[in-house]
């Protein structure tokens, strides 16, 4: 699990509480139905209205399981791992390659097309388009997220304005103006609340996983080319250091 992403979460939940507990508030004032129904509803309606239902269902689980999910394996560990791959296949031939434990699930699906003795065309073929796949998804998620985001604070405005039109309408009783634009400023409330504690980071979020995807999967499905091609583990190792920072390459040069 991510910890930055809970982190971040929690900790502008605890700003905002801290901030309403100082001011000496109290949270039930801070609840308002018009202002749940304008933000959710609207902006839901408006993402609604630019993506398919069957895109949101899917984007908005898989947004808030890649903003928690941790990098299976960094690009640097992806290199040592596929070097001793090839170093095993180099020794002993694929067919060691059945026996190796992978944690990688990529990079051991990758292993078992050569075990399993398939040309490299079709390992590429088919690595490229699962890689496709998952980074269509992310995309998805995070359109879906930025959509959200984009949408609630104009509709906070939209409750804010609304709001106004019932105070103005109702200037001749002095008692009411206080909670109805109370009311009002509660929808751009929410709206902000929405669009940057949740939906935009989320959305930021899936589009660093998309990167990190796209870095590892490249990483891996050139490695085991590679490896397929009977290329020296040297070899494997020296390519596959174009994908890294120099940091990560200096790192490895220590730890060989």
């Amino acid at each position: 699990m991510d910890i930055a992403t809970i982190l971040g979460l929690v900790g502008a939940v605890v700003v905002i509480v801290v901030l309403i507990l100082i001011d000496g508030g109290n949270f039930g004032q801070y609840v308002d139905k018009h202002a749940i129904i304008i933000i959710f509803g609207g902006a839901f309606a408006a993402t609604l209205t630019r993506y398919p239902l069957g895109v949101i269902l899917h984007g908005l689980p898989m947004g808030f399981k890649a903003a928690l999910a941790m990098p299976r394996i960094s690009p640097r560990e992806l290199v040592e791992e596929i070097t001793r791959v090839a170093e095993v296949a180099r020794k002993q031939g694929p067919n060691a390659l059945e026996k190796l434990e992978i944690a990688d699930p990529t990079l051991a699906q990758g292993v078992r097309y050569i075990a399993d003795g398939y040309d490299a065309e079709f390992i590429r073929q088919t690595m490229e388009t699962e890689k496709d796949n998952v980074y269509a998804q992310l995309d998805e998620a995070q359109k879906i997220y930025r959509s959200i985001g984009d949408c609630a604070p104009a509709f906070g405005m939209i409750g804010t304005l609304l709001g106004m039109v019932n105070m103005f309408a109702n200037m001749t009783d002095p008692s009411k103006l206080g909670p109805i634009m109370a009311m009002a400023l509660i929808a751009t409330l929410y709206g902000a609340v929405v669009a940057n504690m949740v939906c935009m980071p989320i959305a930021d979020k899936c589009h660093l996983k998309m990167a990190e995807e796209d870095i590892s999967r490249s990483i891996i499905i050139d490695g085991v080319i590679q490896i397929r091609n009977q290329k020296s583990p040297q070899i494997v190792k020296e390519m596959l250091l174009a994908y890294l920072t120099a940091h990560d390459r200096h790192e490895l040069a220590e730890a060989a």
